[in-house]
């Protein structure tokens, strides 16, 4: 009756269901709001089918389970037919019924074992074998019942079928009373069916716990709201749960509470605006006071739920208080490492956003090999205003190539790339876009720049699997956009039919009209790329066994991981290295391996080469099958883009994605219980001077989502830096600190990954330790709208128009323009190695030694580009020694004080020959070709020589003296 009143009174105030769903005998209420019982005959089944149940009373019983339902059957399996599986809730949440003894021992054993297990408060067994001895009594009693067609979708918890209204005549109440409650099952059915809301009408919600527990394991999202509370049954209650979900976006009459107001004119004189909501602080952390830890013990203490906060802290319900007051304690502080831990989880969605709608202006270039995917998008661009230049590169898709091709005789206002969508070419057109990226660079292309790829991202469940390999552009392309901030259009997924309203959406993001860099377009409409905090879902049970393959085994990470999993009872590791045994402390971590009780085999294995791997997993013992795998060999080649090569980026893909690639094709015939990709943030932000790192970790991550969509194990944990002895030493754990990217210690690392293998979580999981007041600015602003940790880092402050230095430099004389000009680059470089004055920073100094590494000198390209308002190269520091080499580049620059001096070439000389490493072969040739150059210089530069006789040292141009050294030396 509670629960028809409370349909009938939220209905009354505008809240129309688009589904029913209910639980046990709520079914029946659920029926009648549905429209498939008339209110007699669902007060009818209540009645007589409590009536029926007397004669089950004082035979049995319920108990509620923390545990999944695989877990609950193997539980009861003891009991055999005495205890069965009642009800399954929630991925997590399970209830038993049987004979009352069998589920007092079983309360017993998951006692001693440390499992959570509750009586309910019943003292019979419905949904078990017991009901069927009152079967002939309810088909007597409901024979009379005649179902109606219902008006309102309605989902069985029997069948897991959608009901149309006839199937709930009486037998069909039997059947909800003696078979297993299908809830979870109903509310992913929910879920698939588009509902967003649920509304749980009871006297006392006690169905939301498990439908958030679904949402959690399907990473979904939706509104969860009760009515009343047990003690709390008034309209007060009842208009808090409103607001509830209305804050949530649930629609709400209000009309129906508050009167009808009237208009009134609005005053002449100016608003005065003031805020009046309150600003409220920001919940501590890293301290349990205050926080979900209290706020999860008060809401248990405040339900009365004794036997649930027993179980919780491990404690009987007779253990006096002295006993425990410890167990709180320490259930408190691990609750609050708990709680610090889960606070450095996010996890990648994808939201809908409004379509843009603009039309497109000048030239479009659109760069394919051979023309793959061009004349769809093409058309596309055309049709919206674009004048389109195809740039067909053909086979040869080095980087001079494809300068030469890009290099065109008009202006251009932006370039669409299509390498992805060849399948033609070698890893998703990966190495191709890295030539496109660079040839770009190399012809000064200051357009925005755009790459598409088709499958390279999935944004819901019922998207097409995700393309690995084409994912590899998005973290390539990330890069780009940090490094080459001047030609950054962005990364868009096309939908597989491009037709006119996909056209359209198409335009529209390439205008950049929203300030999206990072979207997919499908049928549904344009989704935008978004980071989010990712939920942390009910604990299970992860118990290594057998087995276990960790590749890199006897790296920082490796090792660290294997301590782990030896500690919690592993019982064969097979830890394999490039080295192998011969690594460097590889036989001290065999022997504290074994210490920890576990069998240990460290090999020699590159896990890139397939048939060295296939050897090796041929070589598990019988009695210790493989049931796992830890992948975190990995290595790093950092190097900005324009530096890199495809050696270098091959180098760097293939302990990653070539060895991933292996271990998947050669266990798939396996029973694995975890398949871990140890990938990183760099995959998933983008980080400078990492493109190929970069791009070999978004492989992993979408790599682990294809294998999830193929119903296979896999996560993928794209990590912050680790310390103690991971792949972070303290110099640059200070710089990455300072950059808003905490190094964690490896103990919390450990722990964050244990509990991420036993719940049931995203494929990928991005874990780390960011400070948003820091990090929030480098990244874009539409990935984070939707995280509000990052919502409240102070807003970045709006960059001021580049200065007008040519004009201001042409009005001093030249050695104030000298001052100038130094001044400036000291002032950013300080600002950008973070030093308290630019007085510190001499100008003599070289920047090598002043602390400029990839990383820094790209940001220092950005900040000076900005600054000066020219488009210098990233590779700045690295072209010129020191400050003062550099100022009186940009002084030329900004002058035009015309060609460059000799000086300046030699400045250039000297800084490319201070970044060299030769060997001593390569040094005594060098020094040969030198010293030749200044005998030439000598005998064609005397004193007594007329000015005729050759160019003046003080006033050689750089083609001149080019010249000179091609003569002499040739072109190196």
């Amino acid at each position: 009756a509670v629960m028809v009143s409370l349909a009938a009174l939220w209905r009354s105030y505008g809240v129309e269901p688009d589904a029913v769903v209910g639980h046990s005998q709520g079914e029946i209420a659920a029926a009648y709001v549905a429209g498939a019982l008339s209110l007699a005959d669902a007060a009818k089944i209540v009645a007589q089918r409590s009536k029926a149940i007397l004669a089950l009373s004082g035979q049995g019983g319920m108990v509620s389970l923390a545990a999944t339902v695989d877990d609950a059957r193997e539980w009861i399996a003891p009991w055999g037919e005495r205890v069965s599986v009642a009800a399954v809730n929630g991925p997590g949440s399970v209830v038993v019924a049987g004979d009352a003894d069998a589920l007092d021992e079983l309360v017993e054993a998951c006692a001693a074992d440390g499992r959570r297990a509750r009586r309910i408060p019943v003292d019979y067994a419905s949904h078990t074998s017991h009901v069927e001895r009152i079967e002939d009594e309810l088909a007597s009693v409901l024979a009379g019942v005649e179902p109606q067609v219902a008006t309102v979708p309605m989902l069985s918890t029997v069948t897991g079928e959608w009901l149309t209204g006839p199937e709930v005549g009486a037998d069909y109440w039997y059947q909800n009373l003696r078979h297993t409650v299908r809830f979870e099952e109903a509310t992913r059915g929910l879920l698939d069916h588009g509902i967003g809301a649920f509304v749980e009408c009871s006297p006392h919600p006690a169905l939301p716990f498990g439908i958030r527990e679904t949402l959690e394991a399907t990473a979904a999202e939706a509104v969860v709201v009760g009515t009343l509370r047990r003690d709390d049954g008034n309209l007060d209650r009842f208009l808090q749960s409103v607001a509830e979900a209305y804050v949530a976006g649930l629609p709400f009459d209000w009309r129906q509470l508050v009167p009808e107001g009237q208009h009134v004119d609005l005053p002449t004189y100016a608003f005065r605006r003031g805020r009046i909501w309150p600003n409220m602080a920001a919940a501590p952390t890293g301290d349990a006071t205050g926080s979900a830890v209290d706020a999860q013990f008060w809401a248990a203490v405040a339900d009365g739920d004794l036997g649930e906060l027993a179980a919780e802290l491990d404690v009987s319900l007779d253990d006096p208080i002295g006993t425990v007051l410890p167990r709180l304690a320490s259930w408190r502080q691990a609750q609050s490492e708990n709680s610090e831990i889960d606070g450095w989880r996010y996890r990648v969605t994808w939201l809908p956003v409004p379509e843009p709608t603009a039309t497109l202006k000048g030239t479009w270039l659109v760069v394919s090999r051979d023309g793959a995917g061009e004349e769809s998008v093409a058309a596309a661009l055309t049709r919206h205003g674009a004048r389109v230049l195809p740039v067909r590169a053909g086979e040869a898709l080095d980087r001079d190539a494809l300068t030469a091709k890009l290099t065109v005789d008009e202006p251009v206002a932006g370039v669409l790339s299509l390498f992805a969508l060849d399948p033609g070419l070698a890893s998703g057109g990966v190495y191709a876009t890295l030539a496109l990226v660079q040839a770009l660079g190399d012809t000064e292309l200051t357009a925005p720049v755009w790459h598409a790829t088709r499958g390279g991202v999935t944004v819901g469940r019922s998207d097409t699997p995700v393309s690995p390999e084409q994912a590899m552009i998005w973290g390539l392309g990330r890069v780009v956009g940090k490094e080459q901030p001047e030609r950054w259009g962005g990364l868009v997924d096309l939908p597989d039919t491009l037709d006119d309203r996909a056209a359209a959406r198409l335009a529209g993001v390439l205008s950049r009209t929203q300030d999206e860099d990072q979207v997919a377009l499908r049928a549904g409409g344009v989704f935008a790329r978004r980071l989010v905090q990712a939920p942390v879902g009910h604990l299970g049970d992860w118990d290594p066994t057998g087995t276990v393959l960790v590749t890199g085994g006897t790296g920082g990470i490796g090792a660290h991981v294997a301590r782990w999993l030896a500690a919690r009872g592993a019982e064969h590791l097979l830890l394999t290295s490039r080295r192998g045994p011969d690594a460097d402390g590889a036989e001290e971590l065999r022997a504290e391996l074994t210490g920890l009780g576990a069998q240990v085999t460290i090999a020699a294995c590159d896990v890139a080469d397939r048939d060295a791997l296939a050897k090796l997993l041929a070589s598990v013992p019988e009695e210790f099958p493989l049931t796992a795998v830890m992948h975190t060999a990995g290595i790093l080649d950092d190097g900005v883009l324009t530096a890199l090569t495809p050696e270098r980026l091959a180098a760097v893909l293939r302990p990653k994605v070539e060895a991933a690639i292996h271990l998947d094709e050669l266990t798939r015939d396996q029973e694995l219980s975890a398949f871990v990709l140890f990938s990183s943030i760099s995959g998933t932000f983008g980080a400078i001077a990492q493109g190929s790192y970069s791009a070999a970790n978004a492989f992993l991550d979408a790599f682990a989502e294809r294998r999830v969509a193929a119903g296979l194990p896999a996560t993928s944990v794209a990590w912050g830096p680790w310390g103690g002895g991971g792949m972070v030493g303290e110099k640059l754990a200070e710089i990455l600190r300072s950059r808003g990217t905490a190094p964690f210690e490896p103990e919390l690392a450990i722990a964050t990954l244990d509990r991420a293998l036993r719940q049931d979580g995203p494929a990928v999981l991005v874990v780390a330790d960011i400070d948003w007041n820091v990090y929030a600015p480098s990244l874009p602003a539409s990935l984070l709208r939707d995280l509000p940790a990052a919502r409240k880092a102070p807003a970045p402050v709006e960059e001021a128009a580049p200065q007008d230095l040519a004009a201001e430099l042409a009005a001093l004389p030249g050695p104030d323009r000298e001052r100038v000009v130094l001044d400036l680059v000291r002032e950013q470089v300080a600002a950008v190695l973070g030093y308290d004055s630019s007085t510190q920073v001499e100008p003599g100094r070289a920047f090598k030694d002043l602390g400029f590494d990839s990383l820094t000198a790209v940001e220092f390209r950005n900040v000076f580009n900005s600054a000066t308002g020219l488009s210098l190269p990233s590779t700045l520091v690295f072209d010129h020694p020191n400050p003062a080499a550099l100022a009186a580049h940009v002084l030329d620059q900004l002058v035009g004080m015309g060609t460059p001096t000799i000086d300046a070439e030699l400045d250039r000389l000297e800084a490319a020959l201070s970044l060299l490493t030769p060997d001593p072969q390569q040094t005594t040739a060098v020094g040969d070709r030198l010293r030749a150059l200044l005998s030439r210089w000598d005998e064609a530069h005397t004193a007594t020589e007329t000015a005729a006789s050759g160019p003046d040292a003080r006033t050689a141009s750089a083609d001149e003296l080019l010249a000179l050294l091609d003569e002499q030396l040739g072109r190196s």
